[in-house]
């Protein structure tokens, strides 16, 4: 039996089909995952999100302690409720897992981090931090639920009237609090929409009436088809400890620059990457999945993560190859024993709706 969020209840009631998901019964879907899909690009879809851990920092030492702790230079964040994406890394430079940082004020911030790498991210943490003047809390007394879609944010404000006011004017990368509610312009689908901490034993409710607004109840199977469509790393498929952001897609958010110091840095200053992600489209009828062996005239690569996509109805992934694969590039792809052509583009595929790239 796995750990129960706040919402698990309403998921049974509603009809999941729940799985097992990193330690938590989570629901896959209520019904068509394809449809769930859709419903999110085209209208507004929610998701339970409430199994990743929310963390607290206070304190005198908050800021150094996260500018050594982190990739990204959370220096940059000076107004408050803005966001930031960040890896946090080991001494070699390995992804523990990856991140968003959330500036309060000079002495308070906020990490949500992944369900699956939430005990160890949070000794980690600890572990780093015990020299440092600081508090580490964190909050399990939260749900979170993601309501995301081009029509998301109306949703919202017509569930909660009350919301619109501190929240319309959110650029995205930033959140609000409006009372006990922590309202965030993020997600992990890419189309617009909010991220919301609330109360435990109020998330019950929230989800009710946003229903009652509109938005549909949707489950982990289609919030991955979305992240990959959109060409959002998944921690422990598309990056992990055995590699650098610098070979994930990720180097975008490491500040090499100046002299600030973080853990990993050196490793990340000597690497001269040899792979990358990057994007394929299959151009044959198939599904491509994770761990599918490819070869290029560069060497060989293999797939991290890949679906057929809803949106484009090809086959699509994200795969580790050799640095010399250039977009446009033909590969071929393991598929039950049999080899089947993918071209190699950037990521995105899909963003706000829209395909972004050629098919």
């Amino acid at each position: 039996m796995g750990k129960h969020t706040p919402l698990y209840d309403t998921h049974r009631r509603a009809g999941a089909k729940l799985t097992d998901f990193a330690g938590w019964d989570m629901p896959i879907h209520y019904g068509s995952q394809i449809e769930e899909h859709h419903r999110v690009r085209r209208a507004a879809g929610m998701f339970d999100v409430s199994h990743m851990l929310a963390i607290d920092l206070t304190g005198a030492d908050v800021l150094p302690f996260l500018s050594h702790l982190l990739a990204n230079d959370v220096a940059r964040l000076s107004q408050a409720g803005k966001a930031l994406y960040s890896c946090l890394l080991n001494e070699d430079g390995g992804v523990i897992d990856d991140l968003i940082v959330y500036f309060f004020n000079a002495l308070h911030y906020r990490l949500v981090v992944n369900a699956g790498t939430a005990a160890k991210d949070l000794a980690w943490i600890e572990r780093q931090g015990a020299d440092f003047d600081l508090d580490i809390a964190p909050r399990h007394d939260l749900a979170m639920i993601a309501v995301q879609g081009p029509q998301a944010r109306e949703k919202l404000w017509q569930a909660y009237p009350g919301t619109r006011m501190v929240s319309e004017a959110l650029k995205p990368f930033f959140a609000a609090f409006d009372g006990d509610w922590l309202i965030a312009r993020t997600g992990y689908t890419g189309e617009d929409g909010f991220e919301l901490a609330v109360p435990a034993a109020q998330a019950a409710d929230v989800w009710a009436q946003l229903e009652a607004a509109g938005v549909s109840p949707c489950g982990l199977g289609c919030r991955d088809t979305l992240r990959l469509e959109a060409g959002m790393n998944l921690y422990g498929q598309d990056m992990d400890e055995s590699v650098t952001p610098l070979e994930s897609g990720l180097a975008w958010t490491v500040a090499l620059a100046g002299e600030r110091d973080f853990i990993g840095k050196r490793a990340l200053l000597a690497q001269k990457p040899t792979r990358q992600l990057i994007g394929l489209l299959l151009l044959t009828r198939g599904v491509l999945r994770g761990h599918q062996k490819l070869y290029t005239a560069h060497g060989e690569g293999e797939i991290t993560s890949g679906s057929f996509s809803p949106t484009l109805e090809q086959g699509i992934a994200l795969a580790r190859l050799p640095a010399a694969v250039a977009e446009g590039d033909v590969v071929e792809v393991d598929i039950r024993g049999q080899r089947h052509q993918a071209r190699a583009v950037k990521p995105p595929f899909v963003r706000n709706g829209k395909i972004l790239i050629s098919i």
